[in-house]
């Protein structure tokens, strides 16, 4: 769609949908207020293209905000039931992550405020004052909901900076805010049935279906929020040293079935594939070397099932936590070759070592 500021902003076909339902249901409100017959529902159009716009303006304020402290921002996407900015780390203070989800919603009040003040010197029933009272529906509707203290909302990282300053832990405050965005998910089902009940009627199949879509929504991303936040709990206890299997080294042409003998032998759970020079060029993978069969493993060399060694795939023994994380996923691959400081071979790290770490296996 763009990038203002520097930041990709992509839109999901999924956003027709909510612009077709809104264009229908406030098509009609439209004709009741102004009469302008078809041209109504043009109008409400316009309202869903600028409730997006507002959403947009939203995500763009965390953006910006996220690069001003240096946080890098992949993209933002615009969704069927908002958007999101894709920022690639974490804040590191309770500080920086209050202000980065407070811009959002300070930006669309401030919109929906200075709409406010448009509208109310307009003509109220005609087009013009019709479509400053969208505006400023559109970025209050954006900005009060956002504040609700729950995750995946702003408000629930709103709690989560201010816990995680009480208590100096995030994943404390992560935890108590993504308990406020279940609790608040289960609110928004409930309301409309409350409504109904206190005006002694039912609830409307339109308010009962998207209370149940938008609560959906607030619990899935409430429950991603705290599986997110026990993965990260995990990971300051993540040392190369601790999770790198011991290997063998053996030159390029040594046959497979040789090069497991001597792994082992020497109670070794991986192959180092060394030139001649004894530098390690190569690791071989296990579910290359597993695909040879029996009768072929006694000929085959293990060069043809390694993977290259590369500048990328070799980590320093001494990384752990956030600095190992940060090296492997520059570039994913399914093992590393683990060295010392000086270059020494010490083994071998298998993605799926780390993978069962951050998962408590």
């Amino acid at each position: 769609m763009g990038r203002p500021f520097g930041v990709p902003v992509y839109v999901t076909s999924s956003w027709w949908i909510v612009a077709i339902l809104i264009t229908l249901v406030y098509g009609g409100i439209v004709q009741t207020r102004l009469a302008l017959g078809p041209s109504a529902y043009l109008l409400a159009f316009v309202f869903a293209v600028l409730l997006y716009a507002s959403v947009l303006v939203h995500e763009l304020a965390h953006s910006v905000v996220a690069r001003m402290y240096g946080l890098p921002v992949r993209r933002i996407v615009l969704y069927v039931l908002g958007g999101v900015s894709e920022i690639e780390r974490e804040a590191p203070t309770p500080g920086r992550e209050f202000w980065i989800a407070f811009s959002g919603p300070a930006l669309s009040l401030l919109l929906a405020a200075g709409g406010f003040g448009l509208a109310s010197l307009a003509e109220p029933f005609s087009v013009t004052g019709e479509l400053l009272f969208q505006l400023w529906v559109a970025n209050l509707l954006v900005g009060v909901f956002n504040l609700l203290p729950g995750l995946p909302l702003d408000g629930g990282r709103l709690l989560r900076a201010g816990v995680w300053k009480v208590t100096g832990r995030a994943y404390t405050g992560s935890v108590v805010a993504a308990w406020g965005g279940r609790v608040l998910a289960l609110v928004v089902v409930a309301l409309p049935w409350l409504f109904a009940a206190s005006a002694g009627s039912t609830p409307g199949p339109w308010a009962v279906v998207w209370g149940v879509v938008l609560g959906g929504f607030m619990w899935m991303g409430a429950s991603e929020a705290l599986k997110s936040a026990r993965l990260r709990a995990r990971v300051p206890r993540l040392k190369a040293r601790e999770l790198v299997r011991r290997s063998v080294s053996v030159v390029s042409d040594t046959p497979l079935a040789e090069a497991e003998r001597r792994a082992e032998a020497a109670g070794a759970e991986a192959v180092v594939v060394t030139d001649s020079a004894g530098t390690p060029v190569a690791i071989v993978h296990p579910a290359a070397a597993q695909a040879i069969t029996e009768a072929r493993r006694s000929w085959v060399p293990v060069s043809s099932v390694a993977r290259a060694v590369t500048r990328e795939s070799v980590v320093p023994v001494d990384l752990e936590g956030e600095a190992l994380m940060e090296a492997l996923s520059r570039r994913p691959l399914p093992e590393y070759l683990v060295v010392e400081e000086d270059g020494g071979v010490v083994g071998v790290l298998r993605a799926m070592d780390v993978n069962a770490a951050m998962n408590g296996d």
